[in-house]
C-alpha cells in the first residue's frame, strides 16, 4: 500500500476521501486554488498545495499543475474524486508515466467509457441493452433537427463528453431540437473542451436507475446493487437512494450482470457506474458509464457496510477484491439529498455568498441507534460558496431497516438542518419528503416537473400542522416576554395566564398559556388544550418542542411581533399579539409590491453569454432575450409576453449580480 494520497479535488469528495485515507495512515495531500485557500478540505489535509487561480481552468483542471504538486510533494498516488479530471483519459496517461499511481481505472477503460458515442456502441457489441438513436456526430443545428425527425420526438440531446447535467436538453419540437443543440454544444465546450453532440430518444415515465460496481486488477468485478436516482432538476440528480423501489429481484440481477459484462469487456477496475434508463414496465437501457466515483455513492456504502474509497486505494494498490458476489450485501434503505446553494423558489437558481449560519444535525449511527444519520460535506460556517464551482453544500443520508423509516429519519434531519447567509433547496427537499406520491415509490425523471408544473412555491399545511406551530410561537413570545434580565424576569411570572392571539395568513388561535419550566399549557376559548414542552430560549434558531407528544424541530427566528417559522418545507410568520391589537389587524393597509414588469431582471449571480434582442425589438412570449451563465450552465432568459425592447442596460461579457437589470420593456 502507497503512503502518500493528493486529492486532485475539492469540496466535500475531497474531505470525503481525506477521511478513510487518514483512517487507513496514508499521508493526505490538498490542492486548492486561489477561490479555495481557506477551503474545509485544505485545513483536513496533512498538506496543501497552491495550484492556481480560481477558475477551473487554471487550477484542478490543469493536468500539468496536478503532476507538478505530485512532484513537490511526493505524493505516490492520486485520488481525483468526480468532475474536474476523474475521467480525463490523457490524466490517467499522464500520472502513469510519471510513476504515479491513478486510483481509478485504466486510461484505456476511462477513454472508451468517458466518450458517450464509443461506449454505447461498446455496450452493444457486449450484450447490454441500449436507447435507440443516432450515434455519430452532428454538424450543425439543421442537421441536429432531421436526426431528431428521424428519432422521433421527444429526444434528448447529448454531449459525448458531458456529465452533471451539463450539455444536456430535452427536445419536444423543431425548435427546442435547433435551440437545445446550440446550448449543449456551447455548454460542452465551455465544461469538457469537447463539444461533440449526439441524439437519442427519450424515454418516458422513465426512471434513472444505476448499477455500482467495483472491480480489481485481477479480473474479478461486482455489482454491488443499484441505486435509484430519478429525481432530478436541470439532468441532475436531487435525491438518491439504495435500492431502487422499483426493481425487483430478477431485473436487478440483469442488469446488475449486464454491467459487469460491460466492465470486464473493457479491462475495467476501481469503482464505476454503469447507468440505465427504466421505463415502466422495467425495461432497461444503457445510458453510459461513469469510471469514477459517483456522488451518491454514500448510499451504496450504507445498504453494503462496504467503504468504496477503501476499496479503491487498496485496488489501485494491487489487492484482490476482499470479498464475492456472494458476500454482497443488501441491508435495509439509505436516502440522499443533495443540499444546494440554489434556490428552489426561483427554478433552482444557484446562490452564491458567505454561509453565516451553517448547522448540520448530529450524525448517528446504527446500533445503538434505530436508524443512521451521515452528513458529507465540503464547508463551514464562515465560508463562502463562489461562483466558480457547484453549489453544493452537502449530502445529507438516512439509513434504517426499511424505506418509511428512512424517509421519516430524513424528514427529521431536514427539518434540523440550519443553513444561512445563502438561498437553499431544505425547503424543496423537505416537501419531497413529505409527498405521497414519493413515499409510494412512483417516480420519474420528469417528478419535479409533474409535481411541480408551475414550480416551487412551498407546502402549504393542514390545520393542525398550523395549530401546532401557532402554540409554539405562542410558547415562543411568551419565553421572550419573561426571560431574565440582570437577574429579575421582565414579567412576574406567578403563574397567571395570559392570552394572546397568533396570526399565521388569514387564521387566527387565542390562547390563554400556563408556563411551568419547559411545559406550556394552552387553553383556546372552547376548551381545547395543547401541551407544549419545549426549551427554547431567546436567541436560539431551532426550536425543539413536543406538541400534543409529537416531536418538532423548528427553524425560528425574531420578526417585527413575532416569528418566523420554517418547518416540513413551509415558511410562515406568525404574528403573537394582544388580543384587542389582533382584532385591530384587518384594517391594516397592505404594501402592494413594486411592478418590476417591465425589467428583466438577471435571475442568479452570472455572466451574460449572449443578447438575442436589439432596442426597438417587438418580442413574443417563450422568445429568446439573453444568455447567462452560472457554474457551468448556461441559462436561456425568455419573454413572457408580447413587448418592446425600449433599452439594453449590459452588454455580453458583463457580470451581473441577482435582480441586476438586463433590459427594459414596454407593452405594445
Amino acid at each position: 500500500m502507497f503512503t502518500s494520497l493528493l486529492i486532485a479535488n475539492r469540496g466535500e469528495i475531497a474531505c470525503r476521501v481525506i477521511r478513510t485515507a487518514k483512517r487507513m495512515g496514508i499521508r493526505t495531500i490538498a490542492v486548492y486554488s486561489d477561490a479555495d485557500r481557506e477551503a474545509l478540505h485544505v485545513k483536513l489535509a496533512d498538506e496543501a498545495v497552491h495550484i492556481g487561480g480560481s477558475a477551473a481552468r487554471d487550477s484542478y483542471l490543469s493536468i500539468e499543475k496536478i503532476v507538478a504538486a505530485c512532484k513537490a510533494t511526493g505524493a505516490e498516488a492520486v485520488h481525483p474524486g468526480y468532475g474536474f479530471l476523474s475521467e480525463n483519459a490523457d490524466f490517467a496517461a499522464a500520472l502513469d508515466q510519471n510513476g504515479i499511481i491513478f486510483v481509478g481505472p485504466p486510461a484505456g477503460a476511462v477513454e472508451a467509457m468517458g466518450d458517450k458515442i464509443t461506449s454505447k456502441k461498446l455496450a452493444a457489441a457486449a450484450g447490454v441493452s441500449t436507447v435507440p438513436g443516432h450515434m455519430g456526430l452532428i454538424a450543425d443545428a439543421a442537421e441536429a433537427v432531421q436526426i431528431a425527425r428521424q428519432v422521433g420526438y421527444p429526444v434528448m440531446i447529448k454531449a459525448s463528453a458531458g456529465g452533471g447535467g451539463k450539455g444536456m436538453r430535452i427536445a419536444w419540437t423543431d425548435a427546442e431540437a435547433k435551440e437545445g443543440f446550440e446550448r449543449s454544444k456551447s455548454e460542452a465546450a465551455s465544461s469538457f473542451g469537447d463539444d461533440r453532440i449526439f441524439i437519442e430518444k427519450f424515454v418516458t415515465e422513465p426512471r434513472h436507475i444505476e448499477i455500482q460496481l467495483l472491480g480489481d486488477q485481477h479480473g474479478n468485478v461486482l455489482w454491488l446493487n443499484e441505486r435509484e436516482c430519478s429525481i432530478q432538476r436541470r439532468n441532475q440528480k436531487v435525491i438518491e437512494e439504495a435500492p431502487s423501489p422499483f426493481l425487483d429481484g430478477r431485473t436487478r440481477k440483469a442488469m446488475g450482470e449486464q454491467a459487469v459484462a460491460l466492465a470486464k469487456a473493457v479491462g475495467y477496475f476501481s469503482a464505476g457506474t454503469v447507468e440505465f434508463i427504466v421505463d415502466k414496465d422495467r425495461n432497461f437501457y444503457f445510458l453510459e458509464m461513469n469510471t469514477r466515483l459517483q456522488v451518491e455513492h454514500p448510499v451504496t456504502e450504507l445498504i453494503t457496510g462496504l467503504d468504496l474509497v477503501e476499496l479503491m486505494l487498496r485496488v489501485a494498490a494491487g489487492e484482490k477484491l476482499p470479498l464475492a458476489q456472494k458476500d454482497v450485501k443488501l441491508n435495509g434503505w439509505a436516502i440522499e439529498s443533495r443540499l444546494y446553494a440554489e434556490d428552489p423558489y426561483r427554478n433552482f437558481l444557484p446562490s452564491t455568498g458567505r454561509l453565516t449560519q451553517y448547522s448540520p444535525p448530529r450524525e448517528l449511527a446504527s446500533p445503538p441507534h434505530s436508524f443512521s444519520l451521515r452528513n458529507d460535506t465540503g464547508v463551514y460556517e464562515g465560508g463562502e460558496i463562489s461562483t466558480f464551482y457547484d453549489p453544493m453544500i452537502a449530502k445529507l443520508c438516512t439509513w434504517a431497516p426499511t424505506r418509511g423509516a428512512a424517509i421519516d429519519a430524513m424528514q427529521m434531519a431536514l427539518d434540523q438542518f440550519e443553513v444561512e447567509g445563502v438561498g437553499n433547496n431544505i425547503p424543496f427537499l423537505s416537501a419531497v419528503m413529505g409527498q405521497e406520491r414519493f413515499r409510494a415509490g412512483r417516480l420519474t425523471t420528469g417528478y419535479i416537473a409533474e409535481e411541480f408544473p408551475d414550480g416551487f412555491t412551498g407546502v402549504t399545511l393542514d390545520d393542525t400542522a398550523l395549530r401546532r406551530l401557532a402554540a409554539l410561537a405562542c410558547c415562543s413570545a411568551y419565553a421572550l416576554d419573561t426571560r431574565p434580565v440582570d437577574g429579575e424576569r421582565l414579567s412576574p411570572g406567578n403563574g397567571a395566564a395570559k392570552t394572546r392571539a397568533v396570526l399565521i395568513g388569514d387564521r387566527r388561535w387565542d390562547f390563554a398559556i400556563h408556563a411551568d419550566g419547559i411545559e406550556y399549557w394552552l387553553s383556546e376559548p372552547g376548551g381545547t388544550k395543547l401541551l407544549v414542552e419545549t426549551g427554547w430560549k431567546p436567541g436560539m434558531t431551532l426550536a425543539s418542542a413536543r406538541v400534543d407528544g409529537e416531536l418538532h424541530h423548528v427553524k425560528l427566528s425574531r420578526v417585527t411581533g413575532g416569528f418566523r417559522l420554517r418547518w416540513r418545507g413551509a415558511d410562515l410568520v406568525a404574528r403573537v399579539l394582544l388580543p384587542a391589537v389582533a382584532d385591530l389587524m384587518p384594517l391594516m393597509p397592505v404594501k402592494v409590491p413594486p411592478d418590476l414588469s417591465r425589467f428583466l431582471l438577471c435571475p442568479m449571480p452570472g455572466q451574460v453569454v449572449r443578447i438575442d434582442v436589439r432596442e426597438g425589438d417587438v418580442v413574443e412570449s417563450g422568445q429568446p432575450l439573453a444568455i447567462v451563465e452560472a457554474m457551468k450552465m448556461e441559462n436561456v432568459l425568455k419573454a413572457e409576453r408580447r413587448a418592446r425592447v425600449t433599452k439594453l442596460r449590459v452588454a455580453p461579457g458583463a457580470v451581473l449580480a441577482v435582480d441586476e437589470v438586463i433590459l427594459e420593456f414596454e407593452a405594445v
